[in-house]
């Protein structure tokens, strides 16, 4: 459904997108990650057609995609960064709607804006100016926005910026929603706990390049190499870290109040390990917890060693 070959953008002297190939497949949610500049909004203006390619090819539901192919880009629907309010803020969110309704020729849209308005919790003030809108309300006007022509591909650029807890679970929900009714949507988004709960695979983009694409599981097992055992305990007597530290499976302990954070290899579990020493040593754990690593603790470890790991190219570029 959407496909770059070698897709690259060059501005001047800078290379903002490499050589970049994406295979996204029907039925998928797709997490695009990146620090910034490393060429994520590049990529995403060359596939809504903002911007032409350098080099390299766009294929979008099986045919190649230019800019002159206006049909293929009313299949999509875009959240972009950055709410466009534009001259329409004396307009209701309903008149704002269904502005854009007719734009894409939406047939009956009122029960669709209807719909999508409750979804995101909007609905009582549909007919309320939306320039009074808070920054969260106003990423939920634009999401709604996007869906009005019920899109095959839903392209989210920071999709739930300045919403607040529920506001992220509404958008969450509705997101996973639409992905069951058959829609493919690509999410760049700096949020790394919200895009390991939706997103079926993950691909990384460092200067331009993708190093690494996979599910949240394999990716996270590729960019961390320790577990982390927390463990709480009544004391902590004098030289005790110490010993700790010594033990020939411990990479790294540190101490905060009475819980250690000891990490150890991933090869297997050695909570039972640590537990016998401590029993050994006189104490009683209170608690032995392996903590699952995160998706945002993977990605922080993005390194140049792990650069030149990934992609085989030594100095990137």
């Amino acid at each position: 459904m959407i496909q770059t070959k070698h897709l690259t953008k060059v501005y001047r002297d800078l290379t903002a997108v490499n050589n970049l190939n994406l295979t996204i497949k029907a039925g998928e949610i797709y997490g695009f990650l990146g620090p910034n500049g490393a060429g994520k909004t590049s990529t995403i203006k060359m596939l809504l057609g903002l911007s032409r390619p350098t080099s390299g090819e766009i294929f979008l539901f099986g045919k190649k995609f230019t800019l002159e192919k206006v049909s293929m880009r009313n299949r999509i629907g875009v959240v972009p960064e950055k709410h466009p309010v534009g001259v329409w803020t004396w307009m209701t969110a309903f008149e704002y709607l269904s502005y854009f309704a007719a734009l894409f020729e939406v047939k009956n849209p009122g029960p669709r804006i209807d719909y999508l308005l409750k979804k995101v919790n909007l609905y009582d003030v549909k007919n309320k100016p939306f320039r009074n809108f808070s920054r969260g309300m106003l990423q939920k006007l634009t999401i709604i926005r996007a869906l009005l022509h019920d899109p095959d591909i839903l392209i989210l650029d920071e999709p739930i910026s300045g919403l607040d807890p529920i506001g992220i679970k509404q958008v969450r929900d509705l997101i996973l929603s639409e992905n069951r009714e058959g829609r493919i949507i690509f999410v760049s988004s700096h949020l790394l706990s919200e895009i390991e709960k939706i997103c079926h695979r993950i691909g990384i983009i460092y200067r331009g390049t993708l190093i690494a694409e996979d599910t949240k599981d394999v990716l996270i097992s590729r960019l961390i190499k320790q577990n982390k055992i927390l463990i709480d305990v009544e004391k902590i007597p004098d030289g005790f870290l110490e010993e700790i530290k010594a033990l020939d499976f411990v990479v790294h302990c540190t101490v905060t109040g009475l819980t250690l954070s000891v990490e150890v290899p991933m090869d297997r579990d050695y909570r039972r390990d640590i537990a016998l020493f401590i029993f050994n040593k006189g104490l009683i754990p209170l608690r032995i917890q392996q903590k699952e690593a995160s998706l945002e603790e993977a990605f922080m470890t993005i390194t140049q060693e792990n650069i030149e790991k990934f992609t085989g190219m030594g100095e990137t570029g």
